[in-house]
């Protein structure tokens, strides 16, 4: 005979580390109250529902119209653990969403996550650093509670980063984070640095990638030599890059066994070599050889560095009479399927083949 006996374990269904979610409208308005709540596990179990729900755009643009953002920098400075990462987990996916990233300038969210800069807990450090780096990679967006698609965010991201001063301390960070904490931070500084560079060479940033161009990593060599170009696009740039002696390394690394390495180093050169330092440096590094092979590479960013890179060391009498001996290689990219390396292999050609 059967007995109607209620089990006192939860449904299957049911995940006890997270908050039931309630329904409706009431879903988000109750979470944010519990968010708040003196209670740590309450406030543990409603940020695991939290970063769940954030994945969807439009629960996000919900989460922060009703407020959340306050709650969340709030939760930044917990005591525990826990509560601290999974708050940055929330702000990282946020910042996947272009209405989470407009929420982080308007909301004023950078200084407060900077806070975690020295945060003893790694994945706390990691989240706060993917979340920059999403902030900084996308240059515009659309006001956040802004329905009007064609109201246009008119000031670059990046720019949110450097007027919050991160840039010093991300160059310091690079010398002591693990390894794939520096990642992300040369990830950011490629960006910033397109903004603001002063303030990176202040900090030291040509002596620190010059030693991140060794590295043995093949990611933290290509990211460090991606860096490199933005630090070396102001003059004052290109001058410590000559001073520090980061130009050899570059030539050498022109012969990495990795693709991105090699471009993103030629498109350093490419930016140093526009001054007559920078030229002369790369010459006797022995650039034109090592860059050579390059305009015939598969990659069509690898061929259009080499070529403006080429350019450059053209405009020298030295380097000129050293290429009017490769024009052969140089016209068979003139059918480049690339328009832009098409384009970069007659500017090549004509500063080449130029007579005074």
């Amino acid at each position: 005979m059967a007995h109607a006996i209620i089990s006192e374990n939860l449904p299957p269904n049911i995940d006890p580390t997270k908050a039931p979610i309630a329904f409706g409208e009431r879903a988000l308005p109750k979470l944010n109250e519990e968010l708040q709540n003196a209670n740590l596990l309450t406030r543990q179990r409603a940020l695991m529902a939290l970063c769940d729900l954030v994945h969807d755009p439009e629960i996000a643009y919900q989460a922060i119209s009703l407020g959340f953002l306050e709650t969340l920098k709030a939760l930044l400075t917990d005591d525990n653990r826990t509560v601290r990462q999974k708050t940055t987990e929330v702000f990282y996916l946020l910042a996947n969403h272009n209405v989470g990233r407009d929420g982080f300038l308007s909301s004023d969210v950078i200084i407060p996550l900077s806070q975690l800069l020295d945060d003893p807990v790694a994945i706390c450090r990691v989240n706060m650093h993917k979340a920059f780096e999403m902030l900084s990679e996308f240059p515009y967006g659309f006001h956040a509670g802004t329905s009007n698609s064609n109201c246009v965010n008119t000031r670059t991201r990046a720019v949110g980063l450097v007027e919050a001063g991160l840039v010093p301390k991300l160059v310091k960070k690079l010398e002591t984070e693990v390894e794939e904490v520096q990642g992300l931070i040369l990830d950011t500084l490629y960006f910033c640095l397109k903004v603001e560079a002063c303030e990176a060479l202040q900090a030291g940033a040509v002596s620190i990638l010059k030693e991140k161009l060794q590295h043995p990593s093949v990611a933290i060599r290509s990211k460090a030599a991606y860096a490199m170009m933005g630090v070396s696009l102001p003059m004052a740039g290109k001058d410590a890059v000559c001073k520090e002696e980061v130009i050899p390394i570059l030539v050498l690394l022109l012969r990495d066994t990795n693709a991105e390495v090699r471009a993103n180093a030629a498109g350093a050169l490419m930016n140093v070599t526009t001054t007559t330092p920078g030229k002369y440096a790369a010459l006797h590094s022995g650039a034109i050889p090592a860059l050579l092979p390059l305009v015939t590479d598969s990659l069509s960013k690898m061929r259009l560095n080499a070529l403006k890179c080429l350019s450059n060391l053209a405009e020298t009498s030295e380097g000129r009479k050293t290429l009017m001996h490769h024009t052969s290689l140089l016209q068979e990219l003139l059918d480049d399927p690339s328009e832009a390396v098409r384009k970069a292999a007659t500017i090549a050609l004509s500063v080449i083949e130029w007579k005074p």
